[in-house]
């Protein structure tokens, strides 16, 4: 009996330690690639904090470093890029997510401000013998034109989010699409649809000529030095069919009506000052051969209307007072034609805004002054709203 109860306890001795044997492998397979990661994670943090002694990070440029392989290989793995791909990098400071582009890409323009950065860049792919697929543009991304790129796969400094969003989707270059790393709340403001809390013109601009797609979002502990939000990725496809309309039109009558987007058009286009200065934009002397442009009507979404000075108010004639009075008549009529007076342009969908703006321009009321393009990049600039 003391025989048997000795070999049952080496079968579970021997049972329990083939046990443990298998779920430790199990674990190790499990987590072997994840390891593998945090070891070149923590490797390319120990290097990036070596080279960050020797540069001073300017937060004033957004200088903030994305560390994590893991969010690095999703950018590129998202960004579906083919081996003969031109890539346009905005930004890439010392070279975290240009690396893996090169990996995947035939060639990488980057763009950097820093010449500081651009050495660190350039040694770090020579090290990896890439330099011959490198291309380095140390100028001002928002200055510079851009050459020509199939994607853009970028880590945007926050500073510059919106123009350089602008000057991607309303810009003179063809590219299949961008795959951009921007702060949170702005790419929650740029996804926003007509209805929702943050939709606003920012999303309607971009969205007139492209669709924007949410792909994942990252934790601010993921960048160096740490900033104070977290970000989002989100990628814009060019739209096919883009709405026949000018440009400047288009911003200088979406600016008006998101002045105030939660209130209704009618109380919107009520307001005396408003009117004033949009009539400003209009034949003030019926001369339709000689129509004198005063000035642009800038509003921003957080702008009110008190822009004009009691001294400009005064300098306004009784006979303009009646030429006001019309005016008002004709922009109410404007907007009871088509039930738009109890609407709110934060409601409003791209067909209405564009049928409402076309009923404005039908009465030769116009939101911006018709300038003459003062050269070509202009002129490519102001046809980006054409069709394709």
């Amino acid at each position: 009996m003391l025989d048997r109860i000795k070999i049952l306890s080496s079968k579970l001795i021997i049972s329990q330690h083939f046990l443990r044997r298998s779920f430790r492998t199990k674990s190790t397979r499990r987590f072997n690639n994840v390891k593998d990661e945090d070891e070149e994670y923590n490797k390319v943090r120990r290097k990036t904090e070596n080279e960050e002694a020797q540069i001073y990070l300017l937060k004033s440029r957004g200088q903030h470093l994305l560390m994590n392989p893991r969010v690095l290989n999703s950018i590129v793995q998202k960004s579906n890029i083919l081996p003969t791909d031109t890539v346009l990098e905005i930004g890439p400071g010392t070279g975290n997510l240009t690396l893996k582009l090169l990996e995947v890409a035939q060639k990488v323009i980057a763009i950097e401000i820093d010449k500081r950065m651009v050495e660190i860049l350039h040694k770090r792919v020579s090290e990896r013998g890439l330099q011959h697929r490198l291309t380095v543009i140390c100028q001002d991304a928002l200055k510079t034109e851009f050459p020509q790129f199939d994607l853009m796969v970028a880590n945007i400094p926050y500073g510059i989010s919106s123009p350089l969003v602008a000057k991607l989707v309303y810009g003179k270059n063809s590219y299949r699409s961008g795959t951009l790393l921007l702060q949170k709340e702005f790419a929650r403001r740029l996804l926003a649809n007509p209805g929702d809390s943050e939709f606003n013109r920012l999303a309607v601009n971009v969205k007139l000529v492209a669709d924007v797609e949410f792909v994942m979002n990252v934790s601010k502990k993921d960048f160096l030095p740490c900033p104070k939000v977290d970000s989002s990725v989100v990628k814009i496809y060019p739209k096919t069919e883009i709405p026949e309309v000018d440009y400047e039109e288009w911003c200088a009558f979406t600016r008006t009506c998101f002045t105030k987007k939660n209130k209704t058009l009618g109380a919107i286009f009520k307001q005396k000052r408003m009117l004033m200065e949009l009539m400003k934009l209009q034949e003030t002397k019926g001369d339709e051969e000689k129509n004198t442009l005063y000035s642009d009507y800038h509003v921003n979404d957080t702008e009110d209307e008190d822009r004009l000075s009691n001294e400009d108010i005064a300098n306004f004639s009784s006979d303009v007072g009646k030429d006001l009075n019309l005016f008002r008549e004709i922009i109410n009529d404007i907007l009871k034609s088509d039930g738009f007076e109890d609407k709110r342009p934060s409601k409003l969908s791209h067909k209405e805004l564009l049928d409402l703006l076309s009923l404005f321009n039908r009465a030769r009321i116009c939101f911006h002054g018709q300038v003459n393009p003062k050269d070509e990049s202009d002129a490519e600039l102001a046809s980006a709203f054409g069709p394709l």
